[in-house]
């Protein structure tokens, strides 16, 4: 032990080392009595207890405990005098001495040594836990999840930094008070049980749809754990809440992106089926045409056609609502293109509605299908007017924007980039927020029987989709809907003209390889074909096609062919008949041609036309025509 000792009597000073000496014979002494040295000392430090006289030359007792409360506030401070008095040993006392002892007293100064040196020890332990009880809060502070600690009845004792940040309630508020009464709107069957099953089985894990105080709903990933005593006694519960609200509105943009590719995968096969129901009844109306006699047949006849038709161009929507199928594209100017598409939507409108169509900037090109983007502006028109039965506004805005990686990330098939945002406004009934995520799944509609099928916003968002775009929604109810269409903005690019037809071919002695599974549609086409001219040589699936080609090769100057066989795929059957032959003209059918599954037949040279069913009589005479026109013998 290290001792700083004020004593300007030396016999004095000589005493009170040999009494602590035999107490502690490890003592070290430093004795001082010129205020100079004592204020020396105090800079060194290094020792564990100041004992001092009051009266000393040149300067006080009192004073001598100022400098010391200033510099080592943490070592105790004790009087041993014989001329303090009380009424001084009482201010030195307030002043911040730890203790006085008079020097005719001697007896209590090992005792009072004792219990000084035993403060200072609890008081640094005391620190010291301080001290860890601090640094653990602040770790607990800059912890991303919201930590809380609650006493059995769920009165909040603790509420770090994050837990503020993420509900907007100071720890000073809530404190003291339950965890279901400070205004969070927890469910209040579901706290219930995660209180009991945290009580009886030591965690409880699940989700909370919480309000914070500034109004924001937010879904919480919850975990309570019971905080035991070391005797097993159960002394506190231990909340730790994570915001999981974006990750649960991205995991259902994954799941509604698989419904829809689900239903991509469905649509596409009754796409496929309905196209070849369509392609022999669209075939035969215009061979029946050229021999109506009157104009009641004639009329039969173009009603028929009409529906046929109709038919077909729902089962091409369906896959481009459901699938996002692309269609024709080319670079569009959105000011042009809207010049196009505002008188039909102002056809679309009461009276009662008003329409303003604004560009804040030039818009950028885009790349698209101008049909498509024109579906997509009078759907969300016609929604428009449906919510507004008693007349509005409606706004169409056009912007340049870019979309930042966190953007694209959150919509699933989106790249980082400039884009060209359309906003939809309207001063309607808005959408309930319950609601808003089920708006783009197909066949959804809060429309009557009848009134609705559904499939309009979910066409919008296939659309968009297709286009490597996406749609975001803003409503409130009363007020009205916004929606915002994101398409990527694209360079402006040349394109060639079309290729005109070349003159028509004799088509007599000419021999067709036709190959198709379904029976009414091979036999329509044969028979249309037969009457313009050509030589059939009929398949109806990819063996006997291959079997045909092989042993009639020099009849064949033409193939036509379906691309889904039952026994293997139109494409093998095209790779194969050029290997053979790798000049031979080559036409392709499907009811699924948009769906991007053949391109590579667009790389065969010559490349392979491709056409989707239905088809009418003239569109296949055509390409026959233009094949063999370029056929090389």
């Amino acid at each position: 032990m290290k001792i700083l000792h004020l004593e300007d009597s030396d016999a004095d000073a000589e005493l009170i080392e040999n009494v602590l000496r035999r107490e502690w014979p490890d003592l070290s002494m430093w004795r001082v009595y010129q205020e100079d040295d004592y204020e020396a000392a105090l800079r060194h430090g290094g020792f564990d207890l100041i004992l001092s006289d009051y009266s000393l030359p040149g300067f006080d007792g009192l004073s001598a405990l100022a400098a010391a409360r200033q510099q080592r506030p943490e070592v105790p401070f004790l009087f041993l005098s014989g001329t303090i008095g009380e009424e001084r040993a009482v201010e030195a006392l307030k002043r911040g001495a730890t203790d006085y002892i008079l020097k005719d007293r001697p007896s209590r100064l090992l005792a009072a040594i004792r219990q000084a040196l035993a403060f200072v020890s609890e008081s640094s332990r005391r620190m010291r836990a301080e001290e860890s009880v601090r640094e653990q809060a602040s770790l607990l502070d800059k912890a991303r999840d919201a930590i809380i600690a609650t006493n059995l009845d769920l009165r909040i004792m603790y509420w770090n930094a994050s837990a503020e940040r993420m509900y907007g309630l100071r720890a000073v508020d809530v404190i003291g008070r339950r965890l279901d009464g400070i205004g969070l709107g927890y469910d209040p069957g579901r706290f219930a049980g995660a209180r009991a099953e945290v009580l009886t089985k030591g965690e409880w894990r699940g989700d909370f749809r919480v309000q914070t105080s500034r109004g924001t709903a937010v879904i919480v990933e919850s975990t309570w754990s019971l905080v035991c005593e070391p005797d097993g006694r159960p002394r506190s519960i231990l909340a730790i809440d994570t915001d999981v609200t974006e990750r649960r509105k991205l995991e259902a943009q994954l799941v509604r992106a698989q419904r829809m590719e689900s239903i991509g995968t469905l649509a596409g096969g009754v796409a496929h089926d309905l196209n070849n129901v369509l392609t022999p009844i669209l075939l035969t109306i215009d061979l029946l045409a050229d021999h109506a006699n009157g104009n009641e047949e004639r009329g039969l006849i173009d009603q028929t056609r009409a529906s046929a038709r109709h038919g077909a161009a729902l089962v091409k929507q369906l896959l481009a609502f459901a699938r996002g199928a692309d269609g024709e594209r080319k670079v569009l100017d959105l000011v042009a293109a809207f010049g196009s598409v505002e008188p039909l939507i102002r056809q679309c409108l009461p009276a009662s509605i008003s329409l303003t169509v604004r560009h804040v900037r030039p818009p950028w090109p885009v790349e698209a299908n101008g049909t498509q983007l024109s579906q997509v502006l009078v759907n969300l028109a016609l929604n428009a007017r449906d919510a507004m039965p008693r007349g509005g506004r409606l706004e169409i805005e056009t912007d340049n924007t870019l979309v930042d990686p966190a953007m694209a990330a959150a919509n699933p098939g989106t790249e980082p980039g400039l884009f060209v945002r359309i906003s939809v406004s309207d001063t309607g009934t808005g959408i309930p927020a319950d609601i808003l995520d089920q708006i783009f799944d197909p066949f959804f509609t809060t429309k009557p029987v009848g009134k609705g099928t559904g499939l309009g916003l979910s066409m919008v968002s296939g659309i968009l989709k297709s286009h490597r775009g996406f749609v975001q929604v803003e409503s409130e109810l009363g007020r009205g809907t916004t929606f915002h269409l994101y398409f990527p903005a694209r360079q402006p690019v040349s394109v060639a003209p079309p290729r005109e037809p070349s003159a028509s071919n004799d088509a007599a002695g000419v021999g067709v390889l036709l190959v198709d599974d379904e029976p009414a549609v091979r036999e329509t086409l044969r028979l249309l074909l037969q009457r313009a001219g050509y030589g059939i040589i009929a398949a109806g699936d990819a063996r006997s096609a291959m079997r045909e080609f092989e042993q009639r090769r020099t009849e064949i100057a033409l193939v036509i062919t379906d691309m889904m066989l039952p026994d293997g795929s139109g494409v093998d059957v095209v790779k194969r008949i050029r290997a053979s032959a790798p000049r031979l003209p080559i036409i392709a059918i499907s009811g699924m041609m948009a769906s991007g599954n053949f391109d590579e037949l667009l790389e065969l040279q010559p490349p392979v036309e491709c056409l989707a069913k239905p088809l009418p009589p003239r569109m296949l005479l055509s390409a026959a025509e233009r094949a063999l026109s370029g056929a090389v013998a």
